[in-house]
């Protein structure tokens, strides 16, 4: 359906306010900035920003719910023959490798991570995020292979195939914030990629292959 003109005022108010904190927080460090002097410099009262933003973290976090049900996405958009952990090692090949910024590599990143490595809070929320990640892969893993409640498999599995996406995250943040740029981190990491894959056993490799009977 198409956005009415209620939705879209909505969504751009949004996200004009987080864009206004990220500024601010970008500039001044998260722990210094209040939600008022966001509120205040974006033009609208602190009840709105709350309205928007339940918590101070969501203004620079914005876009965790993309985190949270990313690899679930990729386990069930996986190919016929295709299993759910080189589903997710295929997708995270293609975004390391077209150097994409949603997996961080792009100009600006560095300053984001500093941000979040200098706030106890923003740190606490990303363990959060990932911890939602990982509950929501093995749900998906369940459904997909039918396993019984007691079954601890997917829970296994889940963890193992978290690794990949968590460890990935973490080394581009961190070769980011040591200064590479995106084009030469983006390489080491396909390397990286390479290592961690030899690294998985096979029946994590072959575990919910798609069309399996």
């Amino acid at each position: 359906m198409a956005e009415g003109l209620r939705e879209r005022k909505k969504r751009q108010t949004r996200q004009y306010i987080s864009d206004v904190a990220t500024g601010l927080f970008l500039e001044r460090g998260f722990e210094a900035v209040t939600v008022a002097e966001v509120a205040d410099a974006a033009d609208v009262s602190v009840n709105t920003v709350y309205n928007y933003f339940p918590a101070k973290e969501d203004l620079f976090l914005d876009r965790s719910e993309g985190v949270i049900d990313r690899l679930s996405r990729w386990v069930h958009g996986r190919r016929e023959g295709e299993s759910a952990a080189r589903a997710v090692l295929r997708e995270l090949r293609e975004e390391v490798e077209s150097v994409s910024p949603r997996v961080g590599l792009m100009d600006g990143y560095a300053t984001f991570m500093t941000v979040v490595q200098d706030s106890a809070a923003l740190r606490s929320r990303m363990w959060a995020t990932a911890q939602e990640a990982l509950l929501n892969l093995e749900r998906t893993l369940r459904e997909e292979t039918g396993a019984a409640e007691d079954d601890m498999t997917p829970a296994l599995m889940a963890g193992q195939i978290n690794w990949l996406h968590g460890t990935v995250l973490a080394a581009i943040g961190q070769r980011m914030v040591d200064g590479g740029e995106p084009s030469e981190v983006s390489r080491e990491v396909m390397l990286l990629l390479d290592e961690m894959e030899e690294l998985l056993s096979g029946k994590v490799l072959n575990y919910a292959v798609r069309g399996a009977g």
